[in-house]
């Protein structure tokens, strides 16, 4: 892996901060993307392969920069992870608007998005083709109570996933989705207080080792373009998931 060059979205905490660190550490060459320029700077800490571009994943505009900067470092990408999300909770009743289109236009628009970007490069350097892996959720298989615009973009991300593969054929570029449930990180940590169940009760729930995600991330990454991990799911063993409901 030492020489090749990724890019990162929602590198500045939780699951992109440690698949970050997880590539800097495997010799990889890596780009930041995130809102907060300070948080991806904590994360890059003084890994010299590091790259900080302050990026907001819904923005086209933003998001060509983010790639032309890789362009401009780099000349080549050999890999993107799309994992830039955030979450809403509220019903199909009492989700407002403005709250839907946040989530889809980041979560699913911005994945699209980087994307693009990132084929567009891959498809016309040399060696062409590179790896995409999008961050799913068990989300896309089944959703939570009160989590209408989450469980909508990350079913979206499936079919998004299955596109991109499909369509980067003709440019060795390959697509996989990891699809993570209860990986211990800030946006997790209420869990252990107890969270809506299904069937109404409020449980507190299992997590596990977010490191095990970056393990997988670098496994999936390391594959030669010849071989892809289409769909992993890594949860918490013990979580409700199998038999949700």
């Amino acid at each position: 892996m030492a020489g090749k060059t990724a890019v990162v979205t929602g590198a500045g905490s939780g699951i992109g901060r440690r698949v970050t660190r997880a590539l800097l550490g495997a010799g990889y060459q890596v780009a930041l993307a995130g809102r907060r320029a300070e948080a991806l700077s904590e994360t890059a800490g003084d890994a010299s392969g590091a790259l900080v571009v302050p990026t907001d994943v819904a923005s086209p505009g933003a998001v060509a920069a983010l790639f032309e900067a890789v362009r401009e470092q780099w000349g080549r990408l050999d890999l993107l992870v799309n994992n830039a999300g955030v979450s809403a909770g509220g019903t199909v009743a009492d989700l407002s608007v403005e709250r839907w289109r946040r989530t889809v236009d980041t979560n699913l628009t911005g994945m699209f998005l980087c994307a693009q970007q990132a084929v567009r490069l891959m498809k016309d350097q040399e060696p062409m083709g590179g790896r995409i892996i999008n961050n799913g959720s068990i989300s896309a298989h089944a959703p939570r109570p009160a989590s209408v615009a989450y469980t909508a973009t990350k079913h979206a991300v499936t079919g998004l996933t299955k596109s991109i593969s499909l369509d980067g054929r003709a440019w060795n570029v390959a697509c996989g989705q990891i699809d993570i449930g209860n990986a211990a990180t800030e946006m997790t940590e209420r869990m252990s207080a107890g969270i809506p169940q299904a069937d109404g009760r409020v449980l507190a729930e299992p997590t596990f080792d977010s490191g095990h995600v970056a393990d997988a991330v670098l496994y999936m990454a390391g594959l030669p373009l010849d071989a892809n991990v289409q769909f992993l799911t890594i949860t918490a063993t013990a979580m409700p998931f199998i038999g949700r409901g």
